[in-house]
């Protein structure tokens, strides 16, 4: 279940964020930038603030300037959690958007990609978006994934991945502390067949990588390593 971590230093949404284009895809209006005449795609998952963080859209103009066709879904429909509605605590509105329909939701848009010409795609799950991550690499429709500061994985879903994956986990972190991402890393490795990253950040709590503040320096600087290894995975494992 999320916690109060998967609440802290809420983004300040912005419909108008970011260099890219709002656009429908797969059912969903999905934010998206990057070389139309790609044949790699990324799908970045959001956390529970949704697709419009801009530090999220931000990202995902980074992943685009790499050469990816980006896209990042809004899989709450226009209903991100919102940490200061008091009748609505994020354990109430998790039982709306629960990663299972995440899932759900993200093969139609997995199978538009396809159908516009996309022949490799790989995911990044932030939080809430790591499980359905986890889901896809599971049932094998991406080619590689990264979880960031993952929320509700288990290690029985380590065991069930089938495809490369790298963990990019937070010290502080209630929701997947440092002994559980061994845990899964342990899973992982259990598997020779499935190539694995795994690193631990210092410092940092949960959610610092879309979510870190701008004046503190280490959580800026160590997003940033952790921006660039998600897209040393994408480079490896899709080009």
């Amino acid at each position: 279940m999320a916690g109060k971590q998967c609440c802290e230093n809420p983004p300040t949404l912005d419909s108008s964020s970011g260099v890219g284009y709002v656009k429908e895809l797969g059912g969903l209006n999905c934010y998206i930038n990057g070389p139309a005449d790609s044949k790699f795609s990324v799908v970045l998952i959001a956390d529970v603030h949704g697709y419009e963080a801009p530090k999220l859209r931000k990202l995902a103009d980074k992943v685009a300037e790499a050469g990816f066709y980006t896209v990042v879904p809004d899989f709450f429909r226009g209903d991100p959690f919102v940490s200061d509605n008091v009748d609505r605590p994020i354990f109430v509105w998790i039982k709306d958007h629960g990663p299972g329909q995440g899932f759900e939701d993200a093969k139609p848009v997995i199978e538009a990609l396809k159908s516009n010409g996309i022949t490799k795609i790989a995911a990044a799950g932030f939080c809430w978006g790591a499980k359905v991550v986890v889901e896809l690499a599971k049932c094998e429709f991406i080619q590689a994934g990264v979880l960031l500061h993952p929320s509700m994985v288990t290690v029985e879903d380590m065991q069930g991945v089938k495809v490369p994956l790298s963990i990019l986990g937070a010290e502080i972190d209630q929701m997947s502390p440092p002994e559980l991402v061994k845990q899964f890393e342990t899973a992982l490795k259990a598997k020779p067949e499935i190539n694995c990253f795994v690193k631990i950040f210092p410092g940092v709590a949960h959610g610092w990588s879309v979510r870190y503040k701008e004046e503190d320096e280490h959580s800026v600087k160590s997003a940033e390593e952790a921006h660039s290894d998600m897209l040393d995975w994408f480079t490896k494992h899709l080009k």
